[in-house]
């Protein structure tokens, strides 16, 4: 019997050793046809010199089953062996809670009543950059002569808001300790 016959033989037998232990696998014949060809692989690199059938079988049986129980320990450590239902996983809740409601409708009614005692220029500015306008194009808006001017505007804007606000961007600091 020639090598390359004994190894065509050795390759059915290695893949039928791999998909008895494979058996209801997802891909198992896939993976044992995997596994006899590294096997192969690793028979011709390490073990040229074996040529008898009686010396390659029980060898690369033996490879074949630490292969398999690599692939296993690898499966195991990425959870692939322990499926998981996603009508079991709690996923986060996007929705404020109560009290962070509470806080941001309090935040916002602060921001108003604040916006409302500025001036028309203060306001008109904020709206502008709330729109998502940059500073050159609300140049152009309100017809500014200078960018310059208009960033002075608006540093005393936030200034005055600031002021109204309390002192504070956060809250009041009424009842902070």
């Amino acid at each position: 019997m020639e090598k390359s016959e004994i190894l065509a033989r050795l390759r059915e037998r290695i893949v039928r050793y791999a998909a008895s232990h494979l058996q209801g696998s997802p891909g198992g014949a896939e993976l044992a046809q995997d596994l006899a060809q590294e096997v192969l692989l690793v028979l011709h690199e390490k073990y040229g010199e074996l040529e008898r059938v009686e010396d390659l079988l029980p060898l690369s049986l033996e490879i074949a089953r630490l292969k398999l129980w690599s692939a296993r320990r690898k499966s195991s450590r990425r959870g692939e062996d322990r499926p998981v239902n996603l009508d079991d996983v709690a996923l986060p809740s996007h929705e404020e809670d109560p009290f962070e409601q509470t806080a941001r409708l309090e935040t916002v009614a602060r921001l108003e009543a604040a916006l409302a005692q500025l001036g028309e220029r203060c306001r008109e500015l904020y709206r502008l950059k709330l729109e998502g306008h940059s500073f050159s194009e609300i140049q152009a808006r309100i017809k500014v002569a200078a960018i310059k001017t208009l960033y002075t505007w608006d540093f005393r804007c936030r200034k005055q808001l600031l002021e109204k606000l309390g002192g504070s961007w956060e809250g009041s600091k009424k009842g902070r300790s």
